[in-house]
């Protein structure tokens, strides 16, 4: 029984006790409790044992021997039958049982001799309780016909009743339980359907209001807007409930800040930096949307970075440089040692946080020197690009490379500069421009469309969030430092132009930039990456020549890579 629980499932030594099994350094438990149970049912130490009762009670803890000395004894007194009879009466059976086990094929599977005993043990009650004449009447052992070569045991069938019933009337079994079956199955799915057009209508019943206050003030009416946003105050008065409940809130709050013409962007402090820091790391770590988007772009970099000395990336969304460490990391691994970095970086005077580029700087310079990389780090203004004159040298050295790193969402505040941009951009020549799309970047759309496609997108963002066992005060954090800046940067950003600007896939075309096909290795990245997420819902998709991460069949971010063709 101990090697059977060494070999069971979650035993510690499971692996080496079936290695050693299928090695034969042990014993086959089979075939040991085979032995046993065979070899006790030969022994001639006890009495009475020709069927192997005394074998298997003994494995069970029962003294059975004795008790069926008793028994037989009780047996015969009290119905007066001849000793010597029945003592060869027991003679014959264990004879006949001898004779069973020598002509009987060796059975290695113990659980059909268990199962063979424990048969015997109900046919012979009377082997372990004594009776009496009138219950050995009722129980049919006086008449019993005596055990021989002919003795055959009944065999008990284990099939269900249904079985046993004429084929017309099985059939007609069959077809009531698969009818029973398919009302179940209707009737689930129409519960489940009744629940998911309840949970629409009370969706809608939130984010419509939110709309039709963006429409109003698309249309100039913003004292009709700002009652539907105070009656939302009474429904939506704290970020809490459902995914969809916590966006229209933030949502509704933007609004707020837009209809408020003397709002003011806060001043950072070096508190609010840390709390940022902390969730821009907890958002890292529990969602692979930072590290798809960070590794999916470096590698269209790193690939068009190979036999080049010189490496020059004009950034439109530094952040906090973790990019560029990751980057740096990888480049510093080259045959032949690592390049020459420069990152010029262009932030927007409205955004700009003098700490936070601070803190970017210094990161960065400290993790090139470890690696030992020669670094240089530019920081410019996105509005010297409105000037007659380009704000940095176009031309590129000997072995030098540049790249762009061009998200769609760093212009959500300012997409009127986009086309600007993207003719400074072509003037650079670049081997290469990634950028990443938000799905809800949407300056194309009417004011009350866009904001509508972008509550789906960030309720979309929490329900995966969501999903994660993490602590509450972390997804609040994560919601309250990352989610909601990025909500008001957006809605904001539509502040005196609600005109309409083309899609940004256009605008690239239109610029003299092509799609760029990503690699297999690229892709095959991606997939490793959302292998190793705890959480089963995100899923990569190609989508006209960009890798698109989705959650439950709705996208949460694309990357793609495009050349400047001249």
């Amino acid at each position: 029984m101990q090697d059977w629980e060494s070999v069971l499932p979650g035993s510690p030594s499971q692996e080496q006790s079936i290695i050693r099994l299928i090695m034969g350094d042990i014993e086959d438990p089979a075939l040991g409790l085979n032995k046993l149970i065979q070899g006790g049912s030969r022994s001639q130490d006890m009495e009475l044992n020709a069927s192997g009762f005394g074998v298997l009670d003994q494995v069970f803890g029962f003294e059975v021997p004795n008790m069926c000395t008793a028994s037989a004894n009780l047996f015969v007194n009290s119905n007066n039958i001849d000793p010597s009879s029945f003592h060869g009466l027991f003679q014959q059976h264990q004879q006949q049982a001898a004779f069973d086990q020598d002509e009987k094929p060796q059975i290695l599977n113990p659980g059909v001799i268990i199962n063979q005993n424990q048969h015997q043990f109900v046919q012979n009650p009377a082997v372990v309780l004594p009776l009496s004449y009138a219950q050995l009447e009722e129980h049919h052992l006086l008449n019993a016909r005596p055990v021989g070569a002919n003795y055959m045991p009944k065999v008990f069938d284990l099939r269900p009743p249904e079985l046993f019933l004429p084929r017309q009337q099985q059939q007609s079994h069959q077809f009531q339980m698969m009818q029973q079956q398919r009302q179940g199955m209707v009737t689930k799915q129409k519960i489940a359907s009744d629940e998911l057009e309840n949970q629409q209508q009370l969706q809608q019943a939130i984010i419509n209001p939110v709309c039709q206050a963006a429409e109003l003030i698309e249309t100039g009416n913003p004292v009709l807007a700002q009652g539907i946003l105070a009656r939302l105050n009474h429904q939506l008065s704290v970020p809490i409930g459902k995914p969809y409940q916590r966006t229209a809130f933030y949502f509704k709050e933007a609004l707020q800040l837009l209809l408020n013409v003397n709002n003011n962007n806060s001043i950072g402090t070096a508190s609010n930096l840390i709390f940022k820091i902390g969730a821009y790391k907890s958002f890292s770590e529990i969602s692979p949307i930072l590290q798809f988007a960070n590794f999916t772009c470096n590698q269209a970099l790193l690939e068009a970075f190979e036999g080049f000395d010189r490496i020059h990336v004009v950034d439109f969304d530094i952040g906090y440089g973790g990019q560029w460490a990751s980057l740096m990391q990888e480049l510093a691994l080259r045959n032949g040692g690592a390049p020459s970095l420069k990152i010029t970086a262009f932030v927007s005077p409205s955004s700009r946080d003098e700490l936070e580029l601070g803190f970017t700087q210094e990161n960065l310079r400290i993790f090139a020197s470890e690696i030992n990389m020669p670094f240089e780090l530019e920081i410019l203004s996105l509005e010297s690009l409105s000037s007659g004159s380009w704000p940095m040298n176009l031309c590129t050295l000997d072995k030098e490379v540049t790249a762009i790193n061009l998200p769609v969402g760093s212009f959500s505040n300012y997409p009127s500069t986009l086309p600007l941009v993207l003719r400074f951009v072509k003037q650079l020549s670049p081997k290469v421009v990634v950028s990443l799309d938000r799905g809800c970047d949407r300056s194309d759309l009417p004011f009350a469309h866009h904001i509508n496609l972008a509550i789906q997108s960030y309720t979309s963002l929490l329900e995966s969030l969501d999903a994660v066992n993490v602590n509450l005060d972390v997804l609040q954090e994560i919601e309250r430092f990352l989610v909601r800046p990025g909500i008001e940067k957006m809605v904001l950003g539509r502040r005196g132009c609600f005109h309409r600007t083309p899609p940004w896939r256009s605008l690239f075309l239109q610029s003299g930039f092509t799609p760029l096909t990503l690699s297999n290795f690229t892709e095959s990245q991606a997939e490793y990456l959302l292998q190793r997420t705890p959480v089963r819902g995100f899923h990569v998709e190609k989508k006209q020549s960009s890798l698109v991460l989705c959650w439950q069949q709705k996208d949460l971010v694309s990357a793609s890579a495009w050349s400047c063709y001249k």
